[in-house]
């Protein structure tokens, strides 16, 4: 048969091109097709680094026989849930439900009309472990769908209506000294007294948008020190490949060991955030190398993972590239690199560079940040329409989520303040406003499912937290007002959730601290010295070296807080707190 999948972007969705089953990729030709057929759909979810994805591909997914009974009695959907997060959200709360096991791969049962009435993760292809085999299952379904279809159309509807209702905002106001004080207290009280971290379970997962929250600078100093005794855990166990520098998706053990071996590049490009957080300058370092020498693709752009498996001593195994000692590690192939390049993923990874090159003076981390933007700008824009990724610099058929924009408009500003070029901040603002009118995915609105139900923070900044974060920024660079009152405005939506699952809601709660003080800004204008060196050991919430001619553009731009600082006569920096600047400082002494 002809592959639905084989000019995909998404690598994932290539590895399954050659399977025997007739793949759909995600979108409403495959539930036009069921509901012609009259038969249920079978959604299976995934990544390309997911070590269970591989091994129920290869097991079920490659079989003929499988395959067989897949084609005649569904129509199947693969889907990369890197590629469509929104899809990936909705099924995974819908699959709630049916299991508290909830991962990858994720396989979903639903009606023609796209209406869930079963769903697990991984099925092996023999009774085992007490899991059913996944013909099994699937024999299950089809007799479901068959035979008492009434009950599942009825666990469909119900199904809707609960994410309907879960997927409800609990508004409220902006949260008090009073009240960030509290949640602060409660995180803490999950912290591993004995590892350092705030488990789930028996597992120790990175929680970055958590540990930026505690290293606040109006927190506490105990939730800075629970915030580094995390990152020193981290840094210092299993977690942490020391030879190339990269942090794996998280451990199976509350001592951080047995870690899944796969290697994001969101938690990556947030590691770098927390260690500047931390000021923990060499884990800065170190990690941005491992962004540069294993996910940076030729483009400049950053791929999205690495793989778990790699093949060592003809055997394809999780990990055991990472176990064999660095010399031999040498001689090995490395595991495979997701290269698709996410638009939001990349932000994270621009605004994380851009401020390691301006707090630690290292130009070169600002180089690869400038290198991933205009990677993001040329393949993932064609025909003015932001999409979530591309390979190769073909564009991916989904389109950019809210996340992505927030996420790259943040990461797009702090690369303006490093580079002194506006052009970035005035994209970021087009993103800002392009944010704010993007439509849910089509066929999930179609369906009935919400896009953004389960949408948090836990492993990166979600749509709202993400614009949230860079409208604040926006205000902190004196472009309006208005920017706060949206950041402020977003931060109410999930006011009431975040209150009431904080660990979950990281970057949101962050933002409301910042919310709740004046900045602190200091511009340096003219040369990069002394001065500017002098700067850089100061706290700030924004830190721009520019020239004058940069500043008179920032100004004219509309970025308030850049205006008059452009006549100068030497070197001098303006230090400012909320919009109101002291004296201006030539002499490094009087900065300090």
């Amino acid at each position: 048969m002809t592959s639905r999948l084989a000019d995909a972007v998404s690598p994932y969705l290539r590895a399954h091109a050659t399977n025997p089953v007739s793949w759909y990729p995600w979108g409403e030709e495959a539930f036009a097709a069921a509901r012609e057929r009259d038969v249920p759909v079978l959604v299976s979810i995934g990544y390309s680094s997911c070590h269970w994805c591989h091994v129920m591909a290869r097991e079920s997914f490659a079989d003929p026989d499988t395959a067989a009974l897949i084609n005649a009695d569904f129509v199947a959907i693969k889907v990369d849930r890197e590629e469509h997060p929104e899809v990936d959200r909705a099924f995974l709360a819908a699959a709630a439900a049916f299991t508290r096991d909830l991962g990858w791969p994720l396989t979903v049962f639903t009606t023609p009309e796209g209406l869930p009435f079963y769903a697990g993760t991984y099925w092996p292809d023999e009774d085992r472990g007490g899991l059913p085999a996944f013909r099994t299952v699937l024999t299950a379904a089809s007799v479901a769908w068959r035979d008492r279809r009434g009950e599942a159309e009825r666990i469909g509807d119900g199904v809707r209506s609960a994410l309907t209702d879960a997927a409800a905002t609990e508004g409220g106001d902006l949260p008090d000294a009073t009240a960030l004080a509290g949640v602060v207290e409660r995180i803490l009280a999950g912290e591993d007294p004995a590892h350092g971290g705030f488990p789930s379970g028996p597992a120790q997962f990175p929680v970055l948008p958590l540990l930026r929250f505690l290293l606040d600078r109006d927190a506490p100093d105990a939730a800075h020190a629970a915030a580094r005794r995390a990152l020193s855990a981290m840094r210092t166990g299993d977690l942490f490949d020391r030879v190339d520098g990269g942090l794996f998706r998280y451990a199976t053990r509350r001592d951080w060991s047995e870690p899944h071996y796969e290697r994001m590049l969101t938690d990556n490009a947030q590691l770098i955030d927390v260690a500047l957080d931390a000021g923990d300058a060499d884990t800065a370092q170190r990690v941005a190398g491992f962004l540069r020498d294993v996910l940076q693709q030729p483009s400049g752009g950053f791929g999205a993972s690495q793989d778990a498996e790699s093949v060592v001593d003809g055997r394809s195994d999780a990990g055991a590239y990472y176990r064999v000692d660095p010399e031999r590690r040498r001689e090995l192939t490395p595991p495979a690199v997701d290269d698709k390049i996410v638009t939001g993923w990349n932000g994270l990874a621009i605004a994380a560079l851009s401020r390691a090159g301006v707090q630690l003076n290292r130009p070169e981390l600002t180089a690869l940040a400038v290198e991933a933007a205009l990677a993001v700008i040329e393949d993932n824009l064609p025909d003015a329409h932001w999409r979530r990724a591309s390979r190769d610099g073909v564009p991916s058929r989904a389109g950019a989520t809210p996340a992505d924009l927030g996420q790259l408009a943040t990461g797009l500003l702090r690369l303006a303040l490093a580079t002194g070029e506006v052009r970035y901040a005035t994209l970021a603002l087009e993103l800002l406003e392009s944010a704010a009118r993007l439509e849910p995915d089509g066929v999930l609105a179609a369906i009935g499912l919400p896009a953004d139900v389960g949408a948090t923070d836990g492993d990166e900044p979600s749509g709202d937290a993400a614009r949230a974060e860079a409208e604040l920024l926006a205000w902190w660079l004196g472009a309006g007002d208005d920017h706060r009152e949206r950041a402020a405005g977003l931060v109410r939506r999930r006011v009431g959730a975040a209150l009431a699952g904080p660990r979950a809601y990281g970057t949101l709660l962050r933002v409301a601290a910042g919310l709740r003080r004046p900045p602190r800004q200091i511009i340096v204008v003219g040369d990069p010295g002394p001065l500017a060196d002098a700067a850089r050991t100061l706290p700030a919430d924004v830190l721009a070296v520019v020239t004058p001619a940069q500043a008179r553009a920032f100004a004219d731009a509309g970025f308030d807080l850049f205006a008059d600082r452009a006549e100068v006569r030497q070197t001098t920096a303006f230090v400012c707190a909320g919009f109101v600047c002291r004296l201006p400082v030539t002499d490094p002494a009087d900065l300090v």
